[in-house]
């Protein structure tokens, strides 16, 4: 094929998960990149429910009408107490994967200048004046490249940043008895065996008979897939559920890390998503994160003097994460007493606005007070003399 052939973009994304997703509807909204021409590459067609999304917010956002449940209360549980938790003036909102992509879509396949292609990417090249990106199928060029494909290799091949793994396994059960709560989310259950990690339920009713009930850990290592499901069926039995049918399932397994991700950022290629650090490195939360750098990234991509290294902004809340992942790293099975410490007296709106990366530094204290001191100081030392 020459380079006649190749067909030639403004930009293109690499992978079309929620970074990408949403960067692009967003530019949509914007009608500043009418003239840009766009490509959307992924080797899966997002046709499927593959994925839940949960946050926490104050006031009704552009997601607000594919939110298919949302919670005003929350529990927190450990073997030792339960705290009901109000959440007001957040509610906690849970978003389909497939609800969201249809979304999405319904707006972009609209846009004359905006392809979407179900190819799988097997080569980024960036050159002087443009990037190369191959498929399986065919070549493209553009002036810019927004990479969202999760390269494990760069955070796991070293050994500066701690690494954990948010793992879980979901099944949506329907259950004979009516034994949840369709007003109160279990955010976190730590009542489960540790077994030398941190280890949680995470309960999302939608009825009193149908609930998504995740096993979820926050460790190094990922489990065997039976191991998972028997911890449901053991909390299952525990709330009194012996008769249930698994209508979907989910696994997933999000990386956990401060690994300056952004430091690949070149001239004309940036990491997004996952790819590029916009997961929540201390909880695994990653829709509310992207909403908010999906929004920077349409207003930064419309400078004039475009500079792709400028875009990532490091801030003290990825220090406290380091610190967090740092004592989880070391010592997993500390989970439990730490987020126990925070969640028992803590002020949870506090709590959700110190999560969101919107407190002030004597907020951040009053709730960083609440943690097991002398762990965190121990960290504080280790990772600023490493």
């Amino acid at each position: 094929m020459n380079s006649s052939q190749i067909k030639h973009f403004d930009y293109i994304f690499t992978g079309t998960g929620l970074a990408s997703l949403m960067t692009v509807y967003k530019m949509v909204l914007s009608g500043k990149f009418s003239d840009k021409s766009i490509l959307l590459l992924d080797k899966d067609a997002k046709k499927t429910n593959d994925r839940t999304w949960c946050f926490w917010e104050k006031e009704e956002s552009i997601w607000n009408s594919i939110i298919s449940k949302k919670w005003d209360l929350a529990l927190f549980a450990n073997e030792n107490f339960k705290r009901d938790l109000d959440l007001k003036p957040y509610s906690y909102n849970k978003i389909n994967g497939l609800d969201f992509y249809n979304f999405v879509f319904e707006t972009i396949s609209n846009q004359s200048n905006i392809t979407f292609l179900n190819e799988k990417v097997t080569d980024i090249n960036e050159l002087e004046t443009h990037v190369f990106v191959g498929t399986e199928e065919n070549r493209y060029t553009c002036d810019y490249l927004f990479n969202s494909i999760y390269t494990k290799a760069f955070a796991e091949g070293q050994t500066k940043y701690p690494v954990l793994q948010q793992h879980f396994v979901g099944w949506f059960v329907k259950t004979e008895k009516e034994v949840f709560n369709p007003e109160k989310v279990t955010f976190m259950d730590f009542s489960v065996e540790q077994k030398g990690n941190t280890r949680f339920m995470y309960v999302l009713p939608i009825s009193k008979i149908e609930a998504l009930v995740e096993y979820t850990l926050f460790s190094e290592k990922l489990l065997q897939k039976e191991e998972y499901e028997n911890e449901i069926q053991i909390y299952l039995e525990k709330l009194g559920v012996n008769q249930f049918e698994i209508i979907e399932k989910e696994q997933g397994s999000i990386p956990m890390t401060c690994y300056p991700f952004w430091k690949k950022n070149t001239k004309r290629v940036l990491s997004i998503g996952t790819a590029g650090g916009w997961t929540k490195a201390s909880t695994g939360y990653t829709f509310k994160n992207s909403d908010k750098k999906s929004t920077k990234l349409v207003e930064f991509l419309q400078n004039e003097n475009l500079k792709m290294k400028d875009f990532h902004k490091k801030n003290r809340f990825w220090f406290y994460d380091l610190l967090l992942l740092d004592i989880l790293y070391r010592n997993n099975e500390l989970g439990s007493s730490i987020f126990s410490s925070l969640f028992k007296k803590g002020n949870t709106k506090l709590i959700f606005k110190f999560l969101d990366e919107e407190t002030n530094l004597f907020e951040d204290l009053r709730v960083i007070m609440k943690c097991p001191k002398v762990l965190f100081i121990k960290a504080l030392f280790r990772v600023v003399f490493k």
